[in-house]
């Protein structure tokens, strides 16, 4: 047994032994992982949006910056369907992309999904045949057979990576299992294309075709992963990262999102502060273009989410977001997440979005104190 392996193992035992946090436990990290998880990681790709029928040059200059672990945020492929063997032959191309298999062959990798790989376009909790994409996603993905991401009510997974005193903790939401329904804006009785064209003639950005869902029990999580999210943060870590599928902070770009669904935004907000979940930040896909929020206003401390959509796909218009952080970037990018393990000061934080050649597009660095509880 490797020293990361043992570390894990011991790591996960204890936890599991003590009350309070043992619904809290991380959970085993796939097979392509476990290597890493005593390791205390430096560098974090990150990215979405792959079309398995297209070209996927972007995997060389991912490969080129040498990252201890590869994050895909969702869209993974683009299954589209509800038959289970186009599901796995969709898969099949995926895998069989010289890049993907040379990042696959030297880089852990932990994937979450959305829409796409869920099954189908902007589906949620009535999609008819989720646990068959589960069993699906869960095989490619070299989930072990008695994973929870396997029976839990969704394929949501958290785990720890690192020594106690440079730990990271990645948590991996499903925003797709228990979707309530999405709501859809009201376009004044115009198609969207046409509404669409409209705005864009005009110069105007151009938002999604959805609104805001003001239920109270609307949700993208469902109460069971909330409460599992809510242990999560409880648990002692260095840096958090949640990868969501989805844009965490940006305030209504009208395609799908948390502000979307308003109490799971506020309820996030909320938990954060109610746990005390220091050093958090986002990382998000599903845009089709890169970007950079911040919100400061009536938050524990400032939320930073870095978006990165996607490997291959590029979206025609650029939507709102009232908290983007300079210039969104509209073209092929995966994101790179730098940690600097600082003795003293603590650690420190760098961002990029970088483009197909593995160029800088957005930047951000961050002190993780100012991660904290009271930092505003």
């Amino acid at each position: 047994m490797t020293t990361s392996r043992r570390d894990a193992l011991t790591l996960a035992a204890g936890l599991a032994a003590a009350p309070s946090l043992a619904a809290a436990a991380p959970d085993l990290l796939p097979s392509g992982a476990q290597a890493i998880a005593g390791k205390a990681l430096t560098r974090i790709a990150f990215g979405s949006c792959a079309k398995e029928s297209k070209d996927q040059p972007i995997w060389e200059a991912v490969l080129a910056a040498k990252p201890d672990l590869f994050i895909f945020l969702g869209d993974n492929v683009y299954l589209d369907t509800r038959d289970p063997n186009e599901m796995r032959a969709k898969y099949a191309q995926l895998a069989a992309k010289p890049g993907f298999q040379k990042l696959r062959a030297t880089t852990p990798i932990l994937a979450v999904w959305d829409d796409h790989d869920y099954g189908e376009n902007d589906a949620g909790s009535e999609y008819p045949i989720k646990e068959e994409a589960r069993k699906i996603f869960c095989d490619f993905w070299g989930e072990a057979a008695a994973s929870p991401r396997r029976s839990r009510d969704g394929i949501y997974s958290a785990y720890l990576f690192g020594p106690a005193d440079k730990r990271i903790q990645i948590i991996l939401p499903d925003l797709r299992f228990n979707r309530s329904e999405i709501l859809p804006l009201d376009l004044g009785g115009k198609s969207y294309a046409v509404w669409e064209k409209e705005l864009a003639a005009a110069g105007k950005p151009v938002p999604g075709p959805y609104a805001r869902n003001p239920e109270l029990k609307a949700s993208m999580l469902g109460e069971e992963q909330w409460r599992w999210l809510e242990a999560q943060l409880r648990l002692p870590a260095d840096i958090r990262i949640l990868a969501s599928s989805l844009q965490v902070i940006a305030d209504f770009p009208g395609w799908e999102a948390w502000i979307n669904y308003a109490q799971d935004h506020q309820r996030l907000i909320e938990t954060i502060r109610k746990t005390k979940a220091n050093g958090l930040i986002c990382l998000s896909g599903d845009t089709h273009y890169g970007e950079i929020s911040r919100l400061d206003a009536n938050v524990p401390y400032p939320l930073w989410d870095f978006t990165s959509s996607g490997l291959t796909e590029v979206w025609h218009v650029l939507p709102p977001n009232a908290l983007r952080v300079g210039e969104a970037y509209r073209a092929r990018n995966f994101g790179l997440l730098e940690v600097s393990w600082n003795k003293m000061g603590g650690p420190k934080l760098k961002v990029d979005i970088r483009g197909e050649q593995g160029q800088v597009a957005l930047s951000q660095s961050i002190d993780v104190a100012s991660l904290r509880m009271g930092s505003l």
